[in-house]
């Protein structure tokens, strides 16, 4: 789910830092330029881990600021196909699920991924749907009580749309998950 990725990075480093030491005032820029951002087919960036090289310091003409050559590794989030994953709910509609993991809500289980036979059916809460899932003659519903278990099927980095769509906002990353498994996938409480 997490992994360190090594980057090298050309950066303008402003004249009021230069009064900090060196790594401080690096870490803090590259922090500002990576955290809570997602890297292409990289990841979302979690944190710098550490700064292993800083190269260079050149002042180019008509400038007030030194541009350095940085290779540090950054702490990325990107869960591997096939690994088990607990989210909360935040969204059923007829399509499927989204799901949140707290810093990251673009986990979504289509309607194709959900345990068969599996139904949508009408719920009070405005254009919400409850997600029923029928075995041995019982019915198991996804009501967002519990934490969901789901399997990653794909991590998706999107093109950026040319016109933005008002219905969905941009998401650079977005997780498939599935609850089709022999067992273990769902809400919590199925398994108790």
């Amino acid at each position: 789910m997490f992994n360190l990725t090594l980057l090298t990075h050309t950066l303008r480093l402003q004249p009021h830092l230069l009064t900090l030491p060196l790594n401080e005032a690096v870490k803090g820029e590259l922090e500002g330029l990576f955290l809570d951002k997602v890297i292409a087919n990289v990841g979302l960036c979690i944190s710098v881990y550490d700064i292993k090289s800083i190269k260079n310091g050149f002042i180019f003409p008509n400038e007030g600021a030194p541009t350095y050559t940085v290779e540090f590794r950054l702490i990325i989030f990107r869960p591997f196909i096939g690994e088990i994953i607990s989210a909360k709910l935040i969204d059923s509609t007829a399509d499927g699920l989204r799901l949140s993991l707290g810093f990251f809500d673009d986990i979504y289980i289509p309607e194709l991924l959900m345990p068969e036979p599996s139904v949508a059916e009408p719920s009070e809460a405005k254009n919400q749907v409850l997600w029923k899932w029928t075995f041995n003659d019982e019915s198991y519903y996804i009501d967002g009580v519990d934490e969901i278990r789901f399997r990653v099927q794909n991590v998706k980095f999107p093109e950026i749309p040319k016109e933005q769509n008002d219905m969905k906002p941009f998401a650079p990353m977005e997780i498939i998950g599935s609850l089709v498994s022999d067992g273990g996938l769902g809400p919590v409480s199925w398994w108790v």
